[in-house]
């Protein structure tokens, strides 16, 4: 099965730079390859070929006041050189009206969500053109109050939804009446298919569930086992992905392990321990568990209390405080990191780009998974750091640097 991963610190790969995306195949019809063309030309495109910024662009475009004639001549003459067409939605930015988006996302147990949520108020801050107003509408538990989250930005006539599908088959309708209603949605983490969508941010499931497997099978060894899953809920279109990549890849290159039945633990701390309690109990001698979702402590708290008779092998999701030490003393053998953040800016950027410009470049964003081991744990932890210091030191520099720009 093809899948793509980057690994942090590897000599044989140089490590990709945030916010890159991959598109992969595999998926379903109604998630598959974006038609291939020449995109229409945008504001970044000008900008680009350019070196200015957006927001330079925008106000020549829109003969704002305080731009140079020299710096509109030059936007006006690239524009038509690239074949840009102003369109409908367009007017949106000269009507001087506040972009509302609404983000209805899961409280989490961990901190994905809240890297996720700061992805999205980061990229939304950076934005210059026009005000833009984020309204943060978080369910406290999995399943909870997203019907509801829906309801309420249909009715406050948002302009556009970025949502967590927990329930893509309740969703469904929902998604579909925000549509009816002119309000595009945008899913993050997880996909609710046929519903109408404008688009998907995620990692790359398939590719997620099928590393994880072949680790496993290259820990564990050549030895007849069984090994465990855990995840949410196999409703939830992201868990049931990778349930289905890891039960194949272990079946085509590792039919020595026998794969359990997935444990769903609805993202319940206490049902997580006492599910995985049971299942030690039960299974004294299991090889391994490969844990889906960023809830991996309880299940690392159930292994040491159970007190198993072999050597667990434990592939975890996401990084987090709570579990570096885990990764530093080996009770963790490795994590798939799903790139939160990441998944917030792009999320947001597709749906503000569709509100702006009438386009969206592709319909489904798969994330290449980062994968993080006690080897390359502390470059992965300083590489973190310093791209997100150079990210606020960007943003503080563009304000200053599109006031030079305009009056040039």
């Amino acid at each position: 099965m093809p899948s793509s991963v980057n690994v942090y610190g590897s000599g044989d790969r140089k490590a990709l730079p945030p916010g890159y995306f991959c598109r992969t195949s595999g998926r379903r019809p109604e998630r598959g390859p974006v038609k291939m063309g020449k995109a229409p030309t945008t504001l970044r495109d000008i900008a680009k070929a350019l070196g200015t910024s957006i927001g330079s662009v925008h106000r020549a475009l829109h003969d704002n006041p305080g731009v140079s004639p020299l710096t509109k001549d030059r936007v006006l003459q690239m524009a038509r050189t690239l074949g840009y067409r102003p369109n409908l939605a367009a007017r949106y930015l000269s009507s001087k009206k506040t972009l509302r988006i609404s983000v209805n996302t899961l409280q989490g147990t961990t901190s994905f969500w809240d890297e996720v949520r700061a992805g999205i108020r980061e990229t939304a801050d950076s934005i210059l053109l026009e005000n833009v107003e984020v309204e943060f509408r978080t369910s406290p538990r999995l399943g909870e109050g997203e019907e509801e989250a829906f309801e309420a930005a249909i009715n406050d006539k948002v302009d556009g939804i970025i949502t967590f599908p927990s329930r893509p088959t309740v969703l469904r309708s929902w998604i579909r009446k925000a549509s009816r209603a002119r309000i595009p949605v945008v899913c993050v983490a997880t996909d609710a298919p046929n519903s109408g969508r404008l688009g998907i941010v995620s990692i790359d499931t398939m590719a997620s569930g099928s590393i994880a497997a072949d680790l496993m099978g290259r820990f564990v060894g050549p030895q007849e086992g069984s090994v465990a899953i855990t995840l949410f809920d196999m409703a939830i279109t992201e868990h049931a992905e990778k349930y289905a990549a890891f039960e194949k890849t272990l079946r085509s290159f590792y039919p020595n392990l026998h794969l359990l039945k997935p444990i769903e633990d609805h993202d319940v701390e206490a049902e997580a321990y006492s599910k995985c309690r049971k299942l030690f109990e039960k299974n004294p001698n299991l090889s391994g568990v490969y844990v889906t979702t960023e809830a991996s402590i309880p299940v690392l708290n159930a292994a040491r209390d159970a007190k198993l008779q072999t050597p667990l092998t434990i592939i975890t999701t996401d990084l987090f405080p709570g579990l570096v030490p885990q990764i530093r003393s080996g009770a963790v053998a490795a994590t798939i990191y799903q790139r939160p953040r990441a998944q917030g800016e792009i999320a947001f950027r597709m749906l503000h780009e569709f509100l702006v410009e009438g386009v969206s470049r592709s319909h489904q964003v798969a994330l290449a998974p980062h994968l993080v081991m006690r080897g390359n744990l502390d470059f992965f932890l300083q590489r973190q750091s310093q791209e997100l210091a150079k990210e606020k030191e960007d943003e503080s520099a563009e304000a200053p640097r599109e006031m030079a720009e305009d009056f040039a």
